[in-house]
């Protein structure tokens, strides 16, 4: 390496801030620094040695010359000789300096120690005091207390002095005397803090109307704490009542002067106008001092919040009470929850659910499957988060009885209420039905999480809740649904669901009998073409009625279903078809129990419903609505349509051209007993839940009452025109019987002995026996026997006629004494089923054709004996349709009777 370039000992200096202690250059030449350079917290060992090599290398070096030069070591070495020298004389400076500040310091210590047994002394002589003043209080004696309360008294007022001597002679009452010092005291402490607090009041309302500013309160503020947030708050709103007082509404202040300029006179004479600052209303800078204050303790609520710190969340609820009552804070956690943050996109997530759920949703036939899916997760997971949070609110809030209320107003009105109403929008879409059972599971199972929150008691658990919080947790309840209950909104759905249920179900039974009461005698041909446009008619009326009544798609599929036909309104090559295979059967016609029994059940829902959703003093009318609209469609619509068409069955020509037929009976049975359920449903449901209002009950008993009747009436006109029939059947029969029978020749004697019985016996007893199989097949109880007792009475009234009309040889009576024992073995209930096991009155009332029977075949000595009884005169008419009736014997006979 060569020697180094001229000028090379002339290197850069480290340029540094110096003081105006620290001097210039040491000699002229390197780095300048002070002690002012070490103290600084940017200072880094290795930044401050490289700086130093850097201002030590030539330019030349620096800059990458493309002359090869040799390295020369003597400007670093110059400069760090120099920086050691000044770093030398630096450290001298700092410790003589650092010598004079431990003077100093000891020099305090010895102050502090002498300021501390100073004041301890002072401390022990008061506490002394004190105890000497005490205990001359309570023993009563000396002068010594006049001297002390004279010393109180010569403070604070001159009638104390006097007082306390007073009560230092009483001996016993210097207790009572120092507790009334002890209030005078505790006022007057409370009047110089009144005192205190009007004067930084004054200061403050003074330099907010001459300065426009309240730095005063400011500082105050920067202290800290809830105890001086809420005095800032106390002495601002103070502060704003002067100012509306002083300036009300429309008027400014401009820093305590008049508006514009101001003359004043200086001390040379000459006037001038004194600028003044720009215009500042007071109340103003008090409300944005409020405001500030207000996002600085709620911005401090919100931090305590996230750290959980409650103590501190309590100190800023406290002072934010002052602010709107604490509404501000309130909403802070409410809104600021992370439920709600959470929950803000689930809420508005779209309700969708599998279809086989919602089909059983909208099938009156299956159980509903309970509340919604997502309606239950939010119910259930709010019943957790109030339960814990009411924790957090009764240790955060002093006034946690209105937060926690405004949380569980946000939480019904706003995530329970948004979501429910989703979801019976949706129920809505899919039918009547599936809208009403939506309803009730969810007003159910809130029910069900209002009471769980009852009994956990939420901020007084583990006791129940507050009655307020009781009262508030049953409003929200009440108000999530009253919308959807208040006046007859709910009850005109319940009868509208009914409604078209019962007339979808009804549909081909009406068809049936519309046909039928529309179709008389006329010739087949025409029948069955009118029959065709009747139903096709019919069908486009029902299919016109559900296109009118704007319901949902699924809800007409359901109904369709139920009516027995098929959905074909999304083709019309299908609708026409459906309308050719629409066929009505004499089984649509007839009555159904268990459609009957789906009928009340749909009822029986309906009515549990309206007992969970409405109840109260509206359930009377309700039922009242329900129990005609049941009486209507199943007592009108299918008891009495079905009735009628029975007894049109039951209606025979007179006089009868053939043999009735008894199988319209059959429905008897049925009627019997949906009339029978109608009737007791009534009378175990439905009256007993309209109790509470008698007005409403009287008018249901007397209303179902009559329908009943009326049923009942057509019932009874059934089996008296199928009685009628029987009979006239019967008399046809028997008029048929020859009178050969009774009075068979000689050479017919030996056949009409052989045989059991006429003909005509024959044929009565069989047509008897299948009206009593039949009657036994279609009724029962009462019903059956009151029909086989009038049935046998009629019976034995047209054989008595009948054997009056007939001459009865000795032989003939032994044929009508055979006829006879067939007719006795239908009444006694023997041989082929019989009419009927008779009791009571009329028991033994078929045996009397067996007395008139022998009429005919004893002598006259026994009917001597048998006309001399109480019915002898009766009797006395068969004896003259004897064959030897003229003969002396039965001639002295009827002679002496």
């Amino acid at each position: 390496m060569g020697p180094p370039p001229p000028g090379a000992d002339t290197a850069s200096l480290l340029s540094q801030s110096t003081s105006a202690t620290s001097g210039g250059r040491l000699g002229g030449k390197g780095p300048v620094f002070s002690l002012d350079t070490f103290s600084s917290k940017d200072f880094i060992v290795k930044d401050f040695v490289e700086a130093l090599s850097d201002s030590a290398v030539p330019v030349s070096r620096r800059s990458g010359g493309s002359g090869a030069q040799a390295f020369d070591p003597k400007p670093q070495i110059r400069t760090f000789e120099h920086a050691l020298a000044r770093l030398s004389s630096l450290s001298d400076e700092l410790e003589l300096h650092e010598n004079e500040l431990s003077a100093s310091v000891r020099r305090a210590e010895a102050q502090h120690n002498q300021n501390v047994q100073s004041l301890g002394r002072k401390l022990e002589l008061a506490v002394e005091q004190f105890h000497q003043l005490d205990k001359d209080l309570n023993s009563g004696g000396g002068r010594g207390s006049d001297v002390g309360y004279g010393g109180y008294g010569n403070s604070y007022g001159s009638g104390y002095g006097g007082r306390a001597a007073g009560a230092g002679g009483s001996g016993g009452d210097g207790g009572n005397v120092a507790m009334q010092i002890g209030e005078k005291l505790e006022e007057l402490d409370r009047q110089r803090q009144r005192a205190q607090d009007a004067k930084f009041l004054i200061a403050c309302w003074v330099e907010v109307s001459e300065k426009g500013s309240l730095s005063s309160l400011e500082d105050l503020r920067r202290m800290g704490g809830g105890d001086a947030k809420v005095r800032c708050a106390h002495i601002a709103r103070q502060l704003l009542k002067i100012s509306n007082r002083i300036y009300p509404e429309g008027s400014q202040q401009t820093n305590g002067a008049t508006n514009g300029a101001q003359e004043e006179e200086p001390a040379d004479g000459k006037r001038r106008k004194k600028k003044r600052g720009p215009r500042v209303n007071p109340r103003e800078v008090i409300e944005k001092f409020l405001e500030m204050l207000e996002k600085d303790l709620l911005k401090q609520f919100d931090d305590f919040y996230r750290k959980q710190n409650f103590e501190g969340m309590r100190d800023c609820a406290i002072a934010l009470r002052d602010f709107n009552d604490g509404a501000s804070v309130m909403a802070l956690f409410v809104n600021q929850h992370q439920f709600f943050i959470d929950r803000s996109q689930l809420i508005t997530e779209e309700v969708s659910g599998d279809g086989e759920t919602w089909d059983r949703l909208a099938d009156p036939d299956t159980e509903p499957p309970g509340v919604e899916p997502s309606l239950q997760s939010l119910i259930d997971e709010v019943k957790l988060v109030v339960q814990e949070e009411s924790f957090i609110i009764k240790r955060a809030f002093p006034f946690y009885d209105e937060v926690l209320v405004r949380f569980l107003q946000r939480v019904f009105q706003q995530s329970i209420q948004q979501r429910l109403e989703m979801v019976l929008e949706k129920a809505t879409s899919i039918s009547s039905l599936a809208y009403l059972r939506t309803l009730q599971s969810a007003r159910s199972y809130i029910g069900a999480l209002v009471d769980d929150l009852k009994s956990h008691g939420l901020t007084e658990h583990p006791e129940p809740v507050s009655s307020a919080t009781a009262t508030t947790l049953d409003q929200q309840l009440d108000d999530l649904f009253v919308p959807y209950l208040v006046g007859a909104s709910y009850i005109d759905r319940e009868k509208k669901n009914l409604g078209e249920l019962y007339s979808s179900l009804l549909f081909k039974f009406s068809l049936y009998h519309e046909r039928r009461r529309k179709m008389p005698t006329t010739y087949l041909g025409s029948l069955g073409q009118r029959g065709r446009e009747l139903l096709s008619s019919a069908r486009d009326a029902y299919m016109d009625r559900l296109d009118t009544s704007d319901l949902p798609a699924s809800q007409k599929a359901m109904l369709l279903r139920i009516a027995g036909l098929s959905n074909t309104a999304d083709a019309a090559a299908a609708d026409a078809k459906a309308k050719e295979d629409l066929e009505v059967t004499e089984a649509d016609g007839t009555l159904s129990l268990p459609n009957a029994k789906r009928m009340l059940k749909w009822l029986a829902e309906g009515v549990g419903r309206g007992l969970e959703l409405s109840g109260g003093t509206e359930t009377p009318k309700d039922v009242q609505a329900l129990c005609g609209l049941l009486v209507e469609h199943l007592g009108n619509a299918y008891l009495e349509t079905a009735l009628d068409a029975v007894l049109d069955a039951a209606t025979h020509p007179d006089p009868p051209k053939s043999e009735p037929d008894f199988s319209h009976l059959a429905s008897l049975r049925t009627a019997v007993a949906i009339l029978h359920l109608l009737q007791t449903s009534v009378n175990t449901v439905l009256l007993p839940l309209a109790a509470p209002n008698l007005t409403i009950r009287r008018d249901i008993a007397k209303n179902t009452g009559a329908r009943i009747a009326a049923l009942e009436a057509k019932i009874s006109a059934v089996l008296h025109r199928t009685l009628d029939a029987a009979l006239a059947w019967t008399a046809k029969l028997l008029a048929a019987q020859k009178k050969s029978d009774f009075r068979p020749s000689d050479r017919d004697v030996a056949a009409s002995l052989d045989r059991l019985t006429t003909p005509t016996c024959g044929a009565v007893a069989a047509f008897a026996d299948r009206c009593a199989r039949d009657a036994a097949r279609a009724l029962d109880g009462a019903n059956l026997s009151v029909f086989l007792t009038d049935l046998a009475v009629g019976l034995r009234a047209l054989l008595l006629d009948h054997l009056r009309r007939f001459t009865v040889s000795a032989a003939g009576g032994l044929v009508v004494s055979k006829d006879v024992t067939k007719y006795v073995e239908l009444g006694r209930g023997s041989g082929g089923g019989g009419l009927l096991k008779q009791e009571g009155e009329f028991a033994g009332g078929m045996e009397v054709l067996v007395e008139v029977a022998n009429l005919f075949v004893v002598g006259p000595e026994a009917l001597r004996e048998r006309l001399r009884g109480e019915m002898g005169s009766e009797l006395r008419a068969y004896v003259l349709r004897r064959e030897d009736v003229g003969s002396v014997g039965v001639q002295a006979v009827l002679s002496s009777v």
